[in-house]
């Protein structure tokens, strides 16, 4: 033990100097990940290695490795996937989670917690669901690949995000608070689409379990239990039963999600003053005690402290901030690594513009998501339904739904349900999703930045 600060003089200094190093190497990576656009960035990334990975020598590598298998089992209990699927079915359940986490805050206190705010956001969601998927409809209907027409619906809000941190202060907050609500809505209404209509077969006996582990999360709520732990348990049991009722697995974290209490134990008046009587009490003890590591007390006051800090916040908050880092630079760039390894040549370029799914997917995302977004915001201002935040005004909302047509993460989710065991339909798919999302992100950033050229020179 340390007997004082002063006889580790040099020790501390040493490590001191041992922190500063760790502190140069480590900053710059702090830094990206607090930037907003980073996650889109490191997106694009591993989406771009995937394609040179799997068009070059070491294609048949980069396929081995997704269909690698690996199992978990516990006494007579195992589960055996590919690791494509292990990231599809399992690590892509803590992204579901999270957005159901971020689904029940905008709907408790944020952008969609009054029918006047959510009002705009809700309806051109709708538009940007509905029109995209009946013009996949209409152009697949009644073919091969008819089952893809939920394909076109997706939003993915980071690299949308991205696209909106470049332009910087030449578009109005207001735009972005709507964008975000939008794909929150629209995340909302592909976990229904996967649940009601990308579900093969129907294991009664697991899914009744598991809806009995979603009511018993709920009566946790009811009851008060607030520590995190017991419902990601129940929440991980929910989604082994999820995986063996045929129900898509990720479900089981959006349902998780909406089950986490929102209340917290300590309002911030309560808060306030038991911190400041905790901050008092250290000041007494740190007078009185000189070696911070040998007083019981002072450790003690940090701790209730430290606990105070935490009853303070919702566990909703506290999981939604845990999963954030983990999710949108773990989880989504290895998603995308593992689904976006496409094969490119001249057939699958040309199928571009010839094969009904690829055409499907790419006018659902390019046309279909403006018309529905621009076409929904325009009608229910026109009626009264909506209202356009401060700043914003209908060339802003072209620009947004233009970006609305970046599908890229759900939209090759949903390919992946959609054209399973479809390999040519899938790569159609997937190329045409790259293809669009690359356009939309291009073609969006010029529209906005075009318009705000327009407005500083009016």
């Amino acid at each position: 033990m340390y007997k004082s600060f002063q006889r580790k003089a040099y020790q501390r200094e040493n490590a001191n100097s041992w922190e500063r190093l760790f502190g140069k190497l480590l900053t710059p990576i702090e830094a990206f990940t607090r930037n907003s656009s980073a996650s889109g960035i490191l997106l694009i990334v591993c989406t771009l290695a995937a394609l040179i990975i799997a068009n070059s020598p070491w294609s048949d590598g980069y396929h081995h490795l997704l269909h690698q298998p690996l199992a978990v089992s516990l006494g007579d209990y195992k589960i055996e996937m590919s690791l494509h699927h292990w990231v599809n079915d399992g690590l892509m359940a803590l992204f579901f989670y999270l957005v159901g986490l971020e689904i029940k805050h905008e709907v408790m206190v944020g952008e969609l917690s009054s029918l006047s705010q959510a009002a705009l956001p809700i309806i051109a969601a709708i538009g940007g669901m509905i029109v995209p998927a009946l013009v996949y409809g209409a152009i697949n209907a009644g073919g091969a690949g008819s089952a893809g027409w939920g394909i076109p619906m997706a939003t993915d809000i980071a690299f949308a995000i991205a696209v909106l941190i470049l332009l910087g202060d030449r578009i109005p907050a207001g735009l972005v608070t709507i964008l975000v609500a939008l794909a929150i809505v629209d995340d909302l209404g592909a976990v229904v689409v996967i649940a009601l209509f990308y579900t093969e077969t129907i294991q009664v006996g697991p899914l009744l379990a598991a809806l009995g582990c979603f009511a018993l999360q709920l009566a946790l709520n009811r009851f008060g239990v607030r520590k995190p732990w017991p419902y990601l348990t129940i929440a991980l049991v929910m989604w082994t039963l999820m995986l063996f009722s045929g129900v898509h697995a990720t479900i089981a974290g959006v349902l998780g999600a909406l089950a986490t209490p929102v209340r917290t134990l300590y309002n911030p008046e309560e808060f306030s003053r038991e911190a400041r009587k905790l901050l008092d009490k250290f000041d007494i003890y740190r007078r009185r005690e000189h070696d911070f590591l040998e007083s019981e007390r002072l450790v003690g006051v940090l701790h209730t402290l430290n606990y105070g800090i935490n009853q303070a916040q919702a566990p909703l908050q506290r999981l939604e901030h845990s999963l954030h880092d983990p999710v949108y630079f773990l989880i989504i760039p290895l998603f995308a690594f593992f689904n976006a390894g496409v094969t490119i040549n001249a057939a699958s370029i040309g199928s571009l513009v010839s094969h009904p799914v690829s055409i499907g997917v790419a006018l659902g995302l390019l046309i279909g998501k403006f018309v529905g977004v621009f076409g929904a915001v325009w009608l229910s201002v026109r009626l009264g339904i909506g209202k356009l935040p401060t700043g914003v005004n209908f060339r802003h909302v072209g620009g947004m739904g233009i970006l609305a047509g970046i599908g890229f993460t759900m939209s090759i989710f949903i390919s992946e349900l959609a054209f399973k065991g479809e390999d040519l339909l899938l790569n159609n798919a997937k190329i045409a999703i790259l293809a669009a999302s690359i356009i939309a992100s291009l073609a969006g950033y010029a529209w906005l930045r075009a318009g705000s050229n327009g407005d500083e020179h009016s």
